[in-house]
């Protein structure tokens, strides 16, 4: 049986950073990025693919705040729906197109996917995950002001609004997914972390407003469908220890022990590389292997010729 790899797809492989939110801009980079993920499926993998949504549903809660007085909002978990739909539609057929030129014969499939949260996190009372577009200072002082955001500096990239970022406690229709890879199908499922959902005391599901990280989202994914590899692709190459220092230094292949140590001396950022490592670590105790690296060498690093490895 092939191996089975989860695959969570950074925010640029959808829109890059200042690039214009128009439907043509992201189509474009999303099938660029079908392209490179279609070499993974060359290589006879069972693929399962995620994806951000953190510039998109910050886009349509603007749309919203715009339209309020015309329009009546939506709630975040239905904006999570909205952008996990579209998203899912343009991966899909980008995927489809990029097969079809191989002459590969796999399906594809996107899933509307629920991931279950719990409602005493206490995320729900520190709200820490950037969405949305960047502002400078002066603007994020402004929209605290004038809307009640929750703005925070983002990895030097200026400011994002937050909201908050619950751990994921189980993804809904794993049975289904399972089935599907299976059969030959590539699955895009957990875009944008989920559609975050609670359960209530009579036991039945409602949604809830926030917005879950991609990389947990995608480590939970990977754990409950027995993946042997979790793959978090990102903007760059290698995961750094003293990033933006003289004395940065790029991990290659590295312990659980280690990249443990180098979590607990502060190494990564809440809101860039923390999650993923943290993720990456969670997955790689269990004696499997979790891989960050850039969406262009991915093949690459498949193979242990590219990115940052941590193994169990």
């Amino acid at each position: 049986m092939a191996n089975r790899v989860v695959i969570a797809l950074g925010g640029n492989a959808i829109l890059k950073p200042n690039q214009e939110a128009t439907l043509e801009v992201q189509l474009e980079n999303v099938r660029v990025s079908a392209e490179l993920i279609a070499k993974i499926e060359e290589l006879d993998y069972q693929i399962i693919l995620t994806h951000g949504n953190g510039p998109q549903v910050g886009n349509i809660l603007r749309q919203n705040e715009e339209a309020k007085d015309v329009v009546p909002p939506f709630p975040l978990d239905v904006c999570n729906a909205e952008s996990q739909g579209f998203i899912g539609y343009m991966l899909e057929q980008s995927l489809k197109n990029s097969l079809e030129t191989k002459g590969l014969t796999s399906n594809v499939v996107t899933l509307l996917t629920q991931t279950e949260v719990s409602a005493e996190d206490k995320a729900f009372e520190q709200p820490n995950k950037p969405i949305g577009i960047f502002y400078s200072e002066l603007e994020a002082k402004k929209m605290e002001k004038e809307k009640g955001w929750v703005m925070m500096e983002d990895a030097g990239r200026g400011y994002r609004r937050v909201v908050p970022s619950p751990q994921p406690k189980a993804i809904h229709g794993v049975d289904a997914i399972v089935k599907l890879v299976n059969q030959n199908t590539i699955v895009i499922a957990g875009g944008g972390g989920g559609i975050p959902v609670v359960r209530c005391q009579n036991g039945l599901l409602k949604g809830i407003e926030a917005v879950i990280d991609k990389d947990r989202t995608g480590k939970k994914l990977a754990e409950q469908v027995d993946a042997d590899v979790f793959m978090m692709l990102t903007d760059v190459s290698n995961v750094y220890i003293n990033y933006g220092k003289e004395n940065q230094e790029k991990l290659e292949t590295i312990s659980v022990d280690q990249a443990q140590r180098y979590m607990d001396e502060g190494h990564f950022a809440d809101g860039s590389m923390g999650p993923k490592m943290e993720a990456a670590i969670a997955f790689a105790k269990q004696g499997k292997t979790a891989i960050i690296c850039s969406l262009e060498e991915a093949d690459l690093a498949l193979s242990g010729k590219a990115g940052t490895r941590v193994t169990g």
